[in-house]
Parts: C-alpha cells; structure tokens; sequence
C-alpha cells in the first residue's frame, strides 16, 4: 500500500447469485484529495461504497485503510476506524433541533448514545463544539430551529455537519447534492470544499459541473469496473468515459449531470 493511501482495494469484486456487480476493483484513494466516484447508473458505484463500509462481504479481493487490513471488520469496527458514509451516520432526526441533531453524532464518539437516563444538562458540556460543526456548515443561525422545518439543501448541510460530529478521516458522500437546485448545489460544493481541508474525501456524484469543481482525482466505473482513472482534464476527454456518459465517442464529456 502507498505510503500516501488511506484506502485501497485489491481485486474488489462482489458478485450476485453469478451477477458480478464489482469486478476486481483496484483503487488507491490517497489522503487529503477529494476523489470522485462517477459512472452511469448501475456502474456498481453504491455496491462498491457498501464494501468499503463492510454493509456487504466481498466475493474476493482484501481492503486496506492506513495500510491495515479491514476486509473481515464489520462496519461498527471500520467506522471506529474513522471511515463514516454521510447516510449511514448522519441521519437527522426530524423532530429534534440542528442542535440537538449535532450534540448525537458527538455523543456517539463519547460512547454515551444510548444513555437516555442521563440530564439534558450532562449534554451541555458538546454545546460549544456542536456550534462549531454548525458554523463550519453556515448552520449557526438555525441552531435552535426543529430539524423538520429546514429547506432541504440546510438539511443536507446538516447531515455533513453530524457526519463530521464523528471526526472521521475517510468521509464517504453518496450523491451529496442529488435533488437541489442550482444555489444549494453551490453552497454544499463549497462547504464539502470547506470540510475537506483536513481530511478525505471519496463521494459518488452524478453532477459533472461539481465533479470538476472540487474533485483531485475522479475514478470511472462501467458495469463494474474501472475504466478511466485520474484528473478531471483527462478523464472528461477519454473516449470510453465520454461513450458511457453519452452514448457516443464523438464528443467530449462536458457538464452532463
């Protein structure tokens, strides 16, 4: 494993009652980058996340993070790790506060979640670190605000904020902006831009306007292998890339979502 990789796989392959929906999968995410997941649908992007986060056994192959063998670890020992998937962590509770929402994901790092016995003031002690969260993700003003009462973008700001209540090193997005309009897009680029500053990235994202926005590295999956790895520069020209995307090798990959 190279010195610089958080996580890898060798040989990742998982397959189906004889359907191989990943297949032999080779991939270095190296720390610090935001690397990207793309492909058309049914590329094997969410089942390869599913392995990664051990939610499936692989048929074959061995994962590897900060150069530990992970492969037979279920997902409560990788996510202790620091390997957390944004909605497998950072489910919002709706009848709770932005606030209230935040101080969870702190206490699971506490070993305390399901202390339900304890005071409402025994929690007062993650107020100041879950305003923080909430200000890295521009949530402050709506702290006290009931979950359920957020625009739909500000919740998606929300489920990043309990995710990284749960300081991982390996954040893994699954379509972090899929269903928003334009602004939100933006403004959940720029705050996974923000949060990533300090850690790892790797997140399965449809919009290519985003994908070239912030991505270091972009792998391409295709029926479940990679067909295409590296910038976005290059990737977006390649002509496997471009037919997959778009049905043809005569144009170049430009803002498809």
């Amino acid at each position: 494993m190279a010195d610089d990789a958080i996580i890898e796989s060798r040989g990742l392959t998982k397959e189906f009652n004889g359907f191989v929906a990943v297949s032999d999968i080779d991939l270095e995410v190296r720390r610090g980058d935001i690397h990207a997941l793309i492909g058309p649908n049914g590329a094997g992007k969410t089942t390869f996340f599913n392995l990664l986060t051990k939610f499936l056994v692989p048929t074959r192959g061995r994962i590897f993070f900060n150069g530990q063998d992970i492969t037979a670890e279920n997902p409560a020992e990788v996510a202790r790790r620091g390997v957390v998937r944004s909605f497998q962590m950072s489910a919002v509770f709706p009848h709770l506060t932005v606030l209230e929402n935040v101080r969870l994901g702190l206490q699971r790092t506490l070993g305390t979640s399901f202390h339900f016995w304890k005071p409402e003031s025994s929690l007062r002690v993650l107020h100041a670190r879950g305003m923080e969260l909430l200000e890295a993700v521009d949530l402050g003003p709506y702290a006290r605000m009931v979950a359920v009462e957020l625009p739909y973008g500000r919740k998606r700001a929300l489920e990043l904020a309990t995710t990284l209540a749960m300081d991982p090193q390996l954040m893994l997005l699954d379509e972090p902006t899929q269903g928003m309009g334009h602004e939100d897009v933006e403004r959940i680029t720029s705050l996974i831009r923000k949060v990533a500053h300090d850690r790892t990235v790797l997140m399965v994202e449809h919009n290519m306007s985003v994908v070239s926005t912030i991505a270091d590295r972009i792998t391409v999956l295709q029926r479940g292998q990679i067909i295409a790895d590296g910038a976005y520069a290059e990737v977006s020209k390649n002509p496997l890339v471009i037919e997959a995307y778009m049905g043809s090798s005569d144009a170049e990959l430009g803002g498809a979502h």
